[in-house]
């Protein structure tokens, strides 16, 4: 038997010529690829650009606008009538307009009772609605409906409830006879009163979403702490909860002061600011759309407002950027 002749080993291929693992890679001949289209650019520049310039068409130049109309006399018609007459607009304001300071007076009225009644009331609904006590989804809903509603459909459902003749309090409580009608409306000394009723109806919900958006972020350790102490429920909220709410009480302190200051749908409809309900937004709208187009004077009391909006708003934002920084 001849053995068969064992067959040598072949010759290893020579390496295929390119770079090495250290050389960097060969850049692609068709370029950088775009992430972006161009019509990807432009619908974001659409959706962008649309609302800054409506924002700042309807907001700021209608602001800085305002401001220089405050020092001139306008009726309107034609920019060729627009005077100058510096500060006459605000001496006459501050000196002889009757209706000025009791609109002032009426706005911090409005702020008082507001953070007085409403917004404990809405801290009340809050810490009952946080204790995840059964149907609270429908409690929050039914607390905050009044809030996404119209301020005008708010107002018209209260005129009915006001309604000296067929309204639902004159009937609870037997004053829709002839005689013994109340005017909730009509009557100087209740009207304010009345549309009170129907904004601290709003608010409590307003301020309750607020507060259990804060109760949300308390640490519940903190409470377990509390218990263990021996501590009471009441005990547990004043020395613990409250203070931890301390950010949540600014915002709701400066909500409420922007809603006193800008309170203007409920009054225009009950009565349009008349017989006791005057207030800086009113008289805002009543000289610059009203019949006598005082545009120029009625600039001078929206400036009176924002300097008492910018005065609550700028320590705000100071001490909210402050706390930013320290974050």
């Amino acid at each position: 038997m001849t053995a068969t002749p064992a067959k040598a080993p072949e010759p290893a291929a020579p390496p295929a010529p390119g770079p090495g693992p250290t050389s960097r890679p060969a850049k692609t001949p068709h370029g950088h690829r775009r992430l972006l289209t161009r019509r990807d650019r432009i619908t974001l520049g659409l959706m962008a650009g649309v609302p800054t310039i409506l924002h700042v068409t309807l907001v700021w130049l209608t602001a800085l606008a305002s401001i220089a109309l405050a020092f001139t006399t306008w009726d309107g018609i034609g920019f060729d009538s627009i005077k100058w007459v510096g500060l006459q607009n605000f001496r006459e304001l501050f000196t002889s307009n009757p209706q000025f300071w009791p609109a002032v007076e009426h706005n911090v009225i409005w702020f008082v009772v507001l953070i007085l009644l409403p917004t404990p009331f809405g801290l009340f609904l809050a810490v009952q609605l946080d204790k995840k006590i059964r149907f609270s989804r429908v409690y929050q809903t039914a607390f905050f409906l009044p809030v996404v509603m119209s301020l005008a459909v708010i107002g018209f459902v209260w005129q009915l409830i006001y309604n000296p003749d067929t309204g639902l309090i004159n009937s609870l409580i037997g004053a829709n006879k002839p005689g013994h009608y109340i005017d909730w409306i009509g009557d100087p000394d209740l009207n304010l009163w009345a549309i009170l009723v129907a904004a601290s109806w709003r608010h409590a919900g307003y301020m309750m979403i607020l507060y259990l958006a804060g109760l949300k972020g308390v640490d519940p350790a903190l409470r377990e702490a509390s218990a263990l102490d021996g501590a009471s429920e009441w005990q547990t909220f004043k020395n613990v909860i409250f203070p931890t709410l301390r950010p949540t009480n600014t915002v709701v302190l400066v909500v409420t002061i922007i809603e006193a200051l800008r309170a203007f749908d409920l009054v225009f409809v009950f009565n349009k600011g008349a017989q006791g309900t005057e207030l800086l937004s009113i008289l805002v709208t009543n000289n610059i759309i009203g019949e006598s187009s005082r545009i120029g004077y009625g600039s001078a009391i929206a400036v009176v407002l924002l300097v008492i909006s910018l005065a609550v708003i700028i320590p705000y934002l100071i001490a909210t950027f402050r706390k930013e920084r320290r974050a």
